[in-house]
């Protein structure tokens, strides 16, 4: 696509990627221009003419019309790699909550093209990555479609509990919500036994087992990551990192090949298990960042899900390992 006022030609390619990427940053991003022009190695003058013409030229309207080639082309590539149904990758930004704002939106736009007019339930895991793909959510599925959270949560509001973020999910859409109403870990596996026959918690996890579509998220052993803050994740730390863990998904630790480790934490995990997960016809990682790049290769070598949205610092990590 030629930009208003330039000249078509060889350089047509690099003036579109050009483009793109400084409106991406300016719009979707939300960096100012002084620093697209420090991230691009133009001037701030340059950046500045750019934006305008993009906006006068009714290329951007909420989200940007533009395609970034070099994202495109980290898609095409972990599709292949890890058989993926559909990957997206937005561009790395330095800000790790815009980060986190940009993958979960993008989540909420690739959820939208899955459900709208179905009948379909709908799984929803946890995190502030999650918890921003609300914003985007527009569709609108059949009336008998359902919500429910996939694992178990925690004793405190964060807006990024698991029951939190579903129900949003679920008001988003104007659905209803079902929760399993326990915690995430349940003291041992003999805990989670007796807690599953209580036929409604047993129900709401056969639900999970059924849902159609499942939006989930991933988290390192770093601090800065929930799971790792719980009490009794902190007490198992070291051994869970002694075993080989790299991070969890859906609360399941696992190691760099994406299996399980054998530790009693990963036996009284209140969650749909890994094997139903990776049975979803749609089943979305919406993370990134490059602390996460390690958990992030883990879950797609377990073939757990079939979409991916990730930044391009984490897709070339992903591709080079």
């Amino acid at each position: 696509m030629s930009k208003p006022g330039a000249d078509a030609g060889d350089d047509d390619f690099q003036l579109d990627r050009e483009f793109a990427r400084a409106a991406w940053l300016y719009f979707v991003g939300g960096m100012t221009q002084t620093n697209i022009a420090k991230e691009l190695g133009m001037t701030r003058l340059r950046v500045n003419k750019i934006i305008g013409q993009v906006r006068m030229a009714g290329l951007v309207n909420v989200e940007v019309r533009l395609p970034l080639a070099d994202c495109v082309e980290l898609e095409e590539a972990l599709k292949a790699r890890y058989g993926l149904t559909r990957a997206v990758v937005v561009p790395s930004l330095a800000d790790p909550v815009e980060q986190q704002r940009t993958i979960g939106e993008t989540a909420g736009e690739l959820l939208n093209s899955v459900i709208a007019g179905r009948d379909l339930g709908v799984g929803i895991g946890w995190g502030r990555t999650l918890s921003f793909a609300t914003r985007r959510l527009e569709a609108r599925p059949n009336p008998n479609s359902w919500v429910v959270g996939l694992m178990g949560g925690v004793t405190r509001a964060s807006l990024t509990n698991t029951f939190e973020v579903a129900m949003s999910v679920a008001r988003s859409f104007g659905l209803e919500c079902h929760y399993l109403t326990a915690p995430i870990y349940c003291s041992s596996p003999e805990s989670l036994e007796a807690i599953l026959h209580n036929d409604e918690i047993a129900d709401v996890l056969a639900r999970t087992e059924i849902a159609d579509v499942a939006l989930i998220a991933c988290g390192d052993l770093h601090q800065r990551s929930p799971i790792p803050s719980l009490r009794i994740v902190k007490d198992n730390l070291e051994e869970l990192e002694r075993l080989g863990a790299v991070g969890e998904t859906l609360g399941y630790f696992l190691d760099a090949e994406g299996q399980p480790v054998d530790h009693p934490l990963n036996r009284s995990v209140m969650a749909i298990s890994l094997n139903a997960l990776r049975q979803k016809p749609v089943s979305v990682l919406a993370s990134g960042g490059l602390y996460k790049a390690r958990i992030i290769r883990a879950t797609l070598l377990g073939k757990y899900v079939n979409h991916l949205v990730t930044d391009e610092a984490v897709a070339k990590v992903l591709l080079a390992s």
